[in-house]
C-alpha cells in the first residue's frame, strides 16, 4: 500500500471517529450593513444613513431584542426586536456619523459589527466593514476666496494628513464661487448671504456627487458662518451637513463693517455684516438647525479697550467674543487675530481637528435654541469720517472728544492700505503713536474691515486733529478712506425704530435722544444716512430737540444701511457727536408679485389663444383653397 493511500485512510478515519460530516453545515445568523438604496454593503462613507440587519436560518421562538455594537461593546450603535416567528429583524434608518474613528483619534481601516443579545451573547459579526471620512467643506469670508484655505488643502496640509478630503467653495474641484467682495472692484456689487447660500448648496451637492458622500463638515471663516447657516435653515432640505464649524464668525455682527459701508463699498455685504443687522433681523429669522451642533472659535488677542479699534473687548480685531456667542452655540478661544484663523495650525490642532475626529455617540441632536438676550455695547461712535487723500497729498479732520471720556479709539480703513496719519491731541501737540501706549497696530490684509487702528485711555477733551497723508505707495488715483472713532464713557446716544423688516411702503418711524449721566441733552442737529444696497444714498433731517424723529418708505425691496448722527451740547457748552448704526430690509409686496404673476398667466394664455385662432384660420383657408383647385 502506498504511503499516499495511507495517508488518505488515516484522515478518512479520524473524520468517522470524530462525528464529522462532509456534508455543508447550515449557516448561522447574518449581521448585515443595508445603504439607503436598500442594497447590503461592506463600504459606507461617515455619516452615510444606513440600516442593520440581522437574519436567522430559522425563526426564532420568542421575541427578543439584539443590540448592535462598533468594533467593542463600548460604541452601541443601535438596536432591533426581532419577533417570535421571524427570521430577520432591522433598525430604523440612522446616520453613521463618528464610525471613521476611534475614541483615540485613529482611523482604523477596517470595523466589524458586533449583534449581542438580552443575555449579553455576541449572536453574529459582520463581515469586515470599510468607513472612509466624510469630506469637509471650506467656505471663506468677507472681501476674501477660496485661497485663504490653502494650508488645508494642501496634500500633506491640515485635512490631508488626517485622510479628509477638502473642498473649498470656488476652488474649482467642483463648479461654484462664492461673491463676498472683490477687492479690486470695491464698488462693485457683492451677492447677498442668501444667494451666496444658494451658490454654497449647489457647491455641496457637486462635492456629494463627485465623492459618494452623504453628508458634510462645513469649517467656515468669518462671515462663511452666516452663509452657512443661512444654507442650513432656509436652503438645505435634507440634512446633509454633520457639524459646523465656525472659526471667528460674527453671530452679533462686527461695527468695524461700518467703515467700508460708508465709502459704499462691497454692498449689501458691508451691511449684512453690521450688529444692526445680525442680531435684530438675521438672528431673528434664521434660527432653525435641524439638528447639526454649531461651533465658533473666538480670537482674543486683544483685551483692552484702547487697542481695539472698532469693537468691544475682548476681540480678534473686528470680531468681539460677545458676538461670537450672540447666539447658544459651544464657542472656545484662542489667542489669534481675525486674519489668522485660517492660517494657524494650533487653531486646527486645538479645535478644528477634535471636532473632526469626532466618535460614534459624541454627536448630539442640536435643538433650535432660545436666542440668548441682546447685550447691549458700552461703545459710543462719533459720526464715521470719509474723504480722499490724493498723491502726494493730504486731508486733515477734526474730531471733537468731550468730557468723561475714558477711551477713544481710532480705526482707519484703506483699500490700497497705503495711507500714514498724524494725530494731533486738544493740546497741539503731535501724538508719537506705539503699540504699547497706544495699542498701534496696522493690518497689511486685504479682507479685514480696517487698516490702521489706535486708541488713547483719559484723552483730553476738545477738538482732536487727524491727518491722513498718502505715502509712495498711495495709487496715482490716489485712495478714498473711512475713520471710525468710539468712545467709553461720555455721552450716549439712544436710537429706536418702529420696525426694522417694513413691507415696500410701510412708514419707518426713526427716533433718537442723547444724554450725559442720565441727563437729557438738547440735539442741535441730526439726521438719517440712508444707503441702499446698490450705493444710493438719501438724507432725512431730524428737527432740533431732546426726542427727535423722522420718518422713511421706500418703494424698493432690498437691505439698507441707516446712519442716525446727531450733534449736541454739553452743559459746559462743548460739542457731543454720536452716531448709531442700523440696518432695515424693505420686505417684496407679495400682493404685488401676485399680481403681476397673474397678469403674466394672463398675458400667455390670451396669446396662445390668439396662435390657436390664428393657425385654426390658417387651417381652414388652407382647406378652402384645396378644394377650390380641385373644381
Amino acid at each position: 500500500m502506498s504511503k499516499k493511500i495511507l495517508i488518505l485512510l488515516v484522515v478518512m478515519n479520524i473524520f468517522v471517529v470524530s462525528g464529522f460530516s462532509l456534508r455543508e453545515q447550515p449557516p448561522g445568523p447574518k449581521l448585515t450593513v443595508i445603504n439607503r438604496h436598500n442594497q447590503a454593503t461592506i463600504q459606507i462613507m461617515d455619516g452615510d444613513t444606513i440600516q442593520l440587519q440581522l437574519a436567522t436560518p430559522q425563526p426564532v421562538t420568542e421575541q427578543e431584542t439584539i443590540n448592535f455594537f462598533l468594533d467593542d461593546f463600548s460604541m452601541p450603535v443601535g438596536s432591533c426586536v426581532f419577533p417570535a416567528g421571524q427570521t430577520s429583524c432591522m433598525t430604523q434608518p440612522f446616520q453613521a456619523l463618528g464610525w471613521h474613528w476611534d475614541p483615540n483619534g485613529n482611523s482604523p481601516n477596517t470595523h466589524t459589527l458586533f449583534a449581542i443579545n438580552k443575555s449579553g451573547q455576541q449572536v453574529a459579526q459582520s463581515e469586515s466593514i470599510e468607513v472612509a471620512a466624510r469630506p469637509v467643506v471650506l467656505v471663506h469670508g468677507f472681501i476674501s476666496n477660496w485661497e485663504t484655505w490653502g494650508l488645508y488643502l494642501e496634500p500633506t496640509g491640515f485635512l490631508g494628513s488626517l485622510g479628509i478630503q477638502g473642498f473649498a467653495v470656488g476652488d474649482g474641484q467642483v463648479p461654484g464661487k462664492l461673491n463676498t467682495g472683490e477687492l479690486l472692484n470695491p464698488v462693485g456689487r457683492t451677492n447677498t448671504i442668501g444667494q451666496n447660500a444658494e451658490i454654497l448648496g449647489q457647491y455641496i451637492q457637486n462635492v456629494k456627487q463627485r465623492t459618494g458622500a452623504e453628508m458634510v463638515d462645513l469649517v467656515v471663516h468669518s462671515m462663511g458662518g452666516m452663509i452657512a447657516r443661512y444654507y442650513i435653515d432656509r436652503v438645505m432640505q435634507d440634512r446633509d451637513v454633520a457639524q459646523l464649524i465656525m472659526l471667528g464668525s460674527p453671530m452679533g455682527g462686527s461695527d468695524c463693517a461700518v467703515l467700508p459701508a460708508a465709502l459704499g463699498f462691497y454692498l449689501p455685504a458691508s451691511i449684512e455684516i453690521r450688529q444692526s443687522y445680525m442680531t435684530e433681523v438675521f438672528n431673528q429669522q434664521i434660527t432653525h438647525r435641524h439638528g447639526i451642533e454649531f461651533y465658533d472659535l473666538g480670537g482674543t488677542a486683544i483685551f483692552e479697550a484702547f487697542k481695539s479699534p472698532c469693537t468691544d473687548i475682548p476681540n480678534d480685531t473686528v470680531v468681539s467674543f460677545d458676538s461670537i456667542n450672540a447666539i447658544p452655540l459651544q464657542s472656545d478661544k484662542f489667542d489669534i487675530i481675525h486674519s489668522n484663523l485660517t492660517l494657524s495650525q494650533p487653531v486646527f490642532d486645538s479645535f478644528v481637528k477634535p471636532i473632526l475626529q469626532k466618535t460614534v455617540n459624541t454627536f448630539d441632536l442640536s435643538e433650535d435654541p432660545v436666542l440668548n438676550p441682546t447685550v447691549e455695547s458700552s461703545l459710543q461712535f462719533t459720526r464715521i469720517y470719509t474723504g480722499h487723500v490724493d498723491v502726494n497729498g493730504s486731508t486733515e479732520l477734526t474730531i471733537n472728544i468731550d468730557p468723561d471720556v475714558s477711551v477713544a479709539s481710532f480705526a482707519l480703513y484703506d483699500n490700497s492700505r497705503s495711507v500714514t496719519t498724524v494725530v494731533r491731541g486738544a493740546s497741539g501737540k503731535v501724538i508719537e503713536l506705539s503699540l504699547e501706549k497706544n495699542g498701534f497696530i496696522k493690518v497689511d490684509d486685504p479682507a479685514s474691515l480696517f487698516y490702521l487702528g489706535y486708541g488713547f485711555q483719559n484723552p483730553k477733551p476738545g477738538p482732536w486733529k487727524v491727518t491722513v497723508m498718502a505715502t509712495d505707495a498711495t495709487p496715482p488715483e490716489g485712495t478714498d478712506f473711512a475713520i471710525s472713532v468710539y468712545f467709553v464713557g461720555g455721552a450716549r446716544l439712544e436710537t429706536d425704530s418702529n420696525t426694522l423688516v417694513p413691507k415696500i411702503d410701510e412708514q419707518v418711524d426713526l427716533r433718537a435722544n442723547l444724554s450725559l449721566n442720565g441727563i437729557p441733552l438738547e440735539i442741535t442737529e441730526g439726521h438719517a444716512i440712508i444707503r441702499s444696497q446698490d450705493g444710493k444714498t438719501e438724507t432725512l433731517e431730524f428737527s432740533p430737540g431732546q426726542d427727535v424723529s423722522t420718518s422713511w418708505s421706500s418703494k424698493s425691496a432690498g437691505i439698507y444701511a441707516v446712519d442716525i448722527i446727531v450733534t449736541g451740547l454739553a452743559p459746559d457748552g462743548s460739542l457731543v457727536e454720536r452716531t448709531n448704526f442700523l440696518a432695515l430690509v424693505v420686505q417684496p409686496d407679495v400682493s404685488r408679485q401676485r399680481i403681476t404673476f397673474n397678469l403674466v398667466a394672463v398675458i400667455v394664455i390670451v396669446l396662445i389663444l390668439i396662435i390657436l385662432v390664428l393657425s385654426a384660420s390658417f387651417w381652414g383657408l388652407r382647406k378652402l383653397v384645396r378644394r377650390r383647385n380641385k373644381k
